[in-house]
């Protein structure tokens, strides 16, 4: 399987007003395309020869743009609004009510020295104007950092990084297909959840039964099983057991890969205990390793509200995500704690290749050599943004926060993949995880990305979402 491609395409409006210098327009057109084009996103615009300079000014105008957003629906994922001066916000709105997905509102600068009749924007003026207009239209829209900026200003690259994420995250999490494989693992009440809430944000939980996936297994050939060990000995250590064990993981991986294409899924939980074990004699943690790496959010334990956030973060980051427990204190570290889970991250997210293990409590309960196929790797240490969701009375709810994988030491006693996260108000984090009733798993990726997702879910998805 390839990874999922998650590219972007921003469309680019111009706005202008007749009594400011229209002349400026131009260079903003060139300018805003040189930024889109170097920060590595697509995008698509109005020809300039329909309006003057391609900019809108008049409602008239403005349908003319409106009319080449429905020729190209489908076509774009974000608006870039750009004022090179005060812009008229009547042609604006009209140009803007039906767009349907993330606005970014850049205005330029005025310059001491050109500030007369002949050079002055009124750019932070006419954007206070547009932004007051929008909202009395309930239509959402995101600023720049800046209040006023070039796109040729250094921090203009991070507001279009930021914007691409928080179009991605928009974008993705529209006509979500999640598999839920397995029943509800049986020890866990804690990962109840209310499909027909998540039915009505777009998210479709397509609900599969491990016999069906014990019978596929079955079914493999031997071609697929060699396919799928060549992909598993890329990203891990298999030297200590014997070849059917790598046989049997290799199989579930060809049938996980095959219904993941069959019911075009964006994301699976994965009940991956305790029958895995007792029918195959294996944990599925690898296959979740590979799915992940590729994009498809997998969680264990059928964990689908961590499949959300999985897969939200993802969209975020640009980059896989991880399912950790949020775990254990870190001695007496009042801001530290422990995140582990069995061995489902990510190759890309682990230093170096991973070993295969056995699930020790699998062992333990099962018998030597029926939870072959934990992937225990060192992760890599820097900055995260980790979070959750759950249903509660109709609504999606999330939190969402940032900290830092560190370097310190566990010792290698320590069963699966953990790491050490510090974060200055950890405690209270605990605390309030606790109070509003989120499970002991967190997603994970790299990367500062909370304002994104706070933003998408927030804004334009309309979620309930704490931004710790």
């Amino acid at each position: 399987m390839k990874a999922v491609n998650n590219r972007i395409t921003l469309a680019l409006f111009f706005g202008n007003r007749g009594f400011f210098p229209g002349e400026v327009v131009a260079g903003a057109r060139q300018e805003l395309c040189r930024a889109v084009r170097e920060a590595d996103i697509d995008y698509i615009c109005m020809d300039e020869c329909m309006t003057r300079y391609g900019a809108v000014e008049t409602v008239e105008e403005g349908r003319l743009f409106a009319k080449f957003l429905e020729d190209n629906r489908g076509k774009f994922d974000g608006i870039i609004v750009c004022m090179p001066n005060f812009s008229d916000e009547n042609g604006a709105l009209i140009a803007l009510e039906n767009a349907g997905v993330p606005i970014l509102i850049q205005a330029y600068p005025d310059k001491i020295g050109e500030m007369d009749f002949a050079h002055r924007r009124d750019a932070m003026c006419g954007k206070l104007a547009l932004c007051n207009v929008l909202n009395q239209a309930g239509i959402p829209y995101t600023l720049t950092k800046k209040f006023v900026v070039s796109p040729t200003d250094e921090s203009f690259k991070a507001d279009l990084q930021r914007f691409a994420g928080i179009c991605r995250v928009v974008k993705g999490m529209k006509n979500v297909r999640i598999g839920s494989v397995g029943a509800r693992t049986t020890a866990f009440k804690t990962v109840r959840v209310d499909e027909m809430t998540l039915q009505r944000n777009g998210i479709d939980v397509v609900a599969l039964d491990l016999s069906e996936i014990f019978q596929r297994v079955k079914r493999v050939t031997d071609k697929e099983m060699n396919e799928k060990k060549a992909d598993i000995l890329q990203i891990t250590d298999f030297s200590d057991y014997p070849e059917s064990k790598l046989d049997a993981m290799a199989r579930v991986q060809a049938v996980f890969e095959d219904i993941v294409k069959e019911y075009e899924l964006d994301a699976v939980a994965v009940r991956c205990w305790n029958e895995f074990q007792t029918e195959l004699g294996i944990a599925p943690c690898t296959t979740l390793c590979l799915l992940n790496e590729i994009g498809i959010s997998a969680a264990c334990e059928v964990d689908i509200p961590n499949a959300v956030m999985m897969r939200a973060l993802s969209l975020a980051s640009n980059t896989p995500s991880m399912l950790l427990d949020y775990n254990n204190n870190y001695g007496e570290e009042d801001n530290k704690v422990i995140m582990f889970h069995c061995g489902p991250v990510a190759p890309s997210m682990l230093n170096g290749k991973g070993k295969i293990i056995e699930h020790l409590m699998f062992k333990k309960s099962f018998g030597e050599g029926s939870g072959v196929g934990v992937n225990k790797g060192n992760i890599k240490s820097g900055d995260i943004t980790f979070g959750s969701t759950r249903t509660e009375n109709g609504k999606i709810c999330a939190f969402v926060t940032e900290a830092v994988f560190t370097d310190d030491n566990i010792e290698e006693e320590f069963f699966g993949s953990g790491k050490v996260v510090e974060k200055e108000n950890i405690n209270e984090l605990s605390n309030y995880l606790a109070t509003t009733g989120y499970k002991h798993h967190v997603s994970i990726t790299y990367g500062n990305c909370a304002e994104i997702i706070n933003e998408a879910f927030s804004k334009y998805l309309k979620y309930d979402i704490d931004l710790i």
